[in-house]
């Protein structure tokens, strides 16, 4: 039986877990949020380098979201504002190829954090992420999530920075488990409050903080030597188990995230589609991402997930090259990730 358990040094899956967080969502950047595969494919055709994304976005639906700062405390949009409210704008049209969306951009600076306490300090993230967001032109990125939408309504009016996450049922939410993990490998009890934390830091929905604390234990189990697919299903049997991964293996990854499951951004559907595409792809971490963005939908958040767990699994050795020299200041990652990690 293939068990997804390769022989790799802990360093070495530790390393994994950033570095395919990052590849996974910088790899679907371009297709992001395509429902129409037909669409995807004239625009784009197979995905498996990084790509640039062009305007128009035949999906976007760009033009149904509005945000209106409060004040100037609540001024995310800045010079993104501009394009929201307009058909077929892409919502990450101004990102370069093998950059990240503004969600993993944010896992950049919750490293930054890491390293510079030394730990998981929610006070430091916050002042990082605040004056990160609300800094014109630190990410580029037109589209900012519903999640922080929320926060900063809420900062704007006063609200204390711990109090200002709303009850998001986003797979974004879960799009920093894997650096925290890195980062806490060696204590499963740490990691899991950290992640708890964190995540209510912006995504306060029960349903949600289970599949994070479910993913945490995923993540370390594999890190500390544990075959991937058991890890799934010893974790993450309230969203997807054997008796599924039976069923849904016999048929193309196209007909299990679309009519299986939706390839929309909702928890439900969305985490368990992740670890299906983990689940199948366990050895081949190549594979798993260009799967993943083919698929479309939200696979930027998801592409976090499976390249958290599918790095993990094999290990930043065996993820290929062009990924992790492609990928935005990778120059900058091996300074920080790499060199901590060894």
């Amino acid at each position: 039986m293939i068990t997804g358990k390769t022989s790799k040094p802990p360093e070495d899956g530790r390393a994994g877990v950033v570095w395919g967080s990052l590849i996974g969502d910088a790899l679907a950047m371009p297709v992001h949020w395509y429902y129409d595969r037909a669409e995807l494919l004239r625009d784009y055709g197979v995905v498996r380098n990084y790509l640039a994304p062009r305007n128009p976005h035949r999906d976007s639906i760009l033009w149904r979201s509005a945000y209106t700062p409060l004040n100037e405390r609540g001024d995310i949009l800045h010079e993104q504002a501009q394009y929201w409210g307009q058909r077929g704008v892409h919502y990450h049209q101004f990102l370069g190829a093998g950059e990240n969306t503004l969600q993993l951009q944010l896992a950049r600076v919750l490293i930054e954090s890491l390293i510079a306490r030394g730990r998981y300090d929610a006070e430091d993230y916050l002042q990082r992420y605040i004056d990160f967001m609300l800094t014109p032109g630190r990410h580029r990125d037109t589209y900012v999530e519903e999640c922080h939408r929320k926060f900063f309504t809420a900062y704007a009016r006063g609200t204390p920075p711990r109090k200002c996450g709303g009850s998001d049922i986003h797979i974004g939410g879960l799009a920093h488990v894997g650096v925290l993990c890195w980062f806490l490998s060696g204590d499963l009890g740490a990691a899991r409050e950290s992640v708890r934390e964190h995540v209510q830091l912006t995504h306060r929905n029960p349903e949600l903080l289970n599949a994070a604390d479910a993913l945490v234990q995923m993540l370390i189990s594999v890190l500390a030597g544990g075959g991937l697919r058991e890890a799934i299903f010893a974790h993450g049997s309230d969203w997807f188990s054997q008796r599924k991964a039976e069923q849904w293996s016999r048929e193309s990854d196209e007909v299990v995230i679309g009519q299986r499951v939706s390839p929309a951004c909702y928890i439900a559907d969305a985490f368990p589609a992740s670890l299906y595409l983990a689940w199948k792809y366990a050895d081949d971490f190549e594979a798993g991402i260009i799967a993943n963005a083919n698929v479309g939908g939200d696979n930027c958040h998801r592409g976090a997930v499976i390249g958290a767990l599918l790095g993990a699994s094999v290990g930043k050795s065996r993820i290929p090259a062009r990924f992790c020299d492609g990928l935005h200041d990778a120059a900058a990652l091996r300074r920080t990730v790499d060199s901590l990690t060894a």
